[in-house]
C-alpha cells in the first residue's frame, strides 16, 4: 500500500515515522513544485485508482476485543485495532483458535515477541522485590 506523505518529510524530525499525527497530507501546489508535475524520482501524489475496491473494503473487520472477534468467520478479514498488550495477546491466542487470519500482524510470531516481553517484565519485577527485601 502506498503512503502518501509530505514531499520533503525526511527533512524534519517532526514529520518522521515515530511522529503518526504530524504525517498530514498536504496536496503539493507550489509552481516549481516537481511533486505536482509527478516527474519521476519524486513521492507519489494522490490520484484516482488508488483507492480500494469498495467489495474488499467492505470486508475489512476491526476488532478491539474479545466479543468482535467471536463474531466473525473464517472467511473475515481482521484488523487488531488500538489495544493494550494485555487484551491483543488474548485475542492473537483466540484468533490462531479459530483460524482467523490477522491482516496487520502476523499472529505467531508478534504473540511469541508479547509474551516474551511479558515474562521480562515480571522478572524485573521480582528481581527488584527480592532486592527490597534484602536491603530490608
Amino acid at each position: 500500500m502506498t503512503r502518501f506523505l509530505r514531499r520533503i518529510w525526511s527533512r524534519y524530525p517532526k514529520l518522521g515515522k515515530g511522529r503518526r499525527k504530524k504525517q498530514k497530507w498536504r496536496k503539493p501546489k507550489g509552481r516549481d513544485n516537481k511533486m505536482r508535475e509527478k516527474r519521476k524520482g519524486y513521492p507519489v501524489v494522490v490520484s484516482i485508482g488508488y483507492k480500494r475496491n469498495s467489495d474488499k473494503r467492505s470486508d475489512i473487520e476491526i476488532v478491539s476485543n474479545l466479543n468482535d472477534l467471536n463474531n466473525l468467520s473464517k472467511e473475515d478479514i481482521v484488523i487488531i485495532g488500538k489495544i493494550g498488550k494485555k487484551k491483543k495477546i488474548e485475542v492473537l491466542k483466540k484468533a490462531i483458535e479459530m483460524k482467523i487470519h490477522v491482516q496487520n500482524l502476523n499472529a505467531k510470531k508478534s504473540l511469541e515477541k508479547l509474551e516474551n516481553f511479558k515474562s521480562k517484565i515480571k522478572n524485573k519485577m521480582s528481581t527488584e522485590k527480592s532486592l527490597e527485601h534484602e536491603s530490608k
